[in-house]
């Protein structure tokens, strides 16, 4: 006899467990750390601008971006997770196939080598006014000569732990025509990793490695250096133990 009362109590069932399932899953998330409405570009000098006065290229530091379309510390990690990529919008420095050797040349050979980046996870330490950042850890760095006039998009081999309150940094040890320059100065602006001569290109490497701590008093409002991090989050736990 077909017994009413037993089918729709299976079928009630049936649906629980669906639905505990679909509560229970764990899913985790991408985010583009940096990633604001003004989209990743490759810099180029602004019209009218004397070669002397197009300030594009980072040379031997670690660059912190702290205000992306007024947005504060845009890298800023909010879940803990993994990044697995980065992406940096590089300069052409010129259409003319000439020009832009010569420039690449007169790089390479007065800042230490050829065009290099790299991502480094700092951490803040003491008094905010301080301006100091630990590193936590770093990505190697990525030859991107080839990759000039665009924006691209290296995948890390070994991708990086990161916890919330931590920032990701662009790095370059030798130099990367990497900045946007003459922005609203209320919208962005970015700090490197010294504290003296800011006006100038530093003398020698300022670039943070290992797991030092360094001050970052230079402060460049009205330039955007042109980066981003790819993190994929932790997955929520669905059975926590207590």
């Amino acid at each position: 006899m077909f017994d009413m009362r037993r089918t729709f109590l299976l079928a009630a069932t049936a649906c629980g467990l669906l639905a505990s399932i679909s509560a229970g899953s764990a899913a985790a998330s991408v985010i583009e750390l940096g990633a604001t409405k003004t989209a990743l570009k490759a810099p180029v000098c602004p019209a009218n601008t004397a070669a002397s006065s197009c300030t594009i290229i980072l040379t031997r530091v670690t660059a912190l971006e702290t205000l992306r379309d007024g947005i504060s510390y845009p890298t800023k990690v909010t879940k803990a997770g993994r990044i697995v990529a980065f992406s940096v919008g590089l300069s052409a420095l010129s259409s003319n196939t000439n020009t832009r050797r010569s420039f690449i040349t007169f790089l390479d050979s007065t800042y230490g080598g050829t065009t290099q980046v790299g991502i480094t996870v700092l951490q803040p330490v003491g008094r905010k006014t301080q301006w100091k950042w630990q590193v936590v850890a770093s990505s190697p760095y990525y030859h991107v000569q080839p990759y000039m006039g665009s924006v691209a998009q290296f995948a890390l081999n070994t991708s990086i732990e990161v916890k919330p309150g931590q920032v990701i940094a662009l790095t370059t040890p030798t130099w990367a025509p990497v900045l946007s320059i003459q922005q609203p100065s209320k919208q962005f602006a970015y700090r490197q990793s010294r504290s003296t001569n800011c006006n100038n290109p530093p003398a020698t490497s300022q670039a943070q490695s290992g797991h030092q701590t360094g001050t970052y008093s230079c402060n460049y409002a009205g330039t955007r250096p042109e980066y981003s991090a790819t993190e994929i989050t932790n997955p929520p736990a669905t059975n926590p133990v207590h």
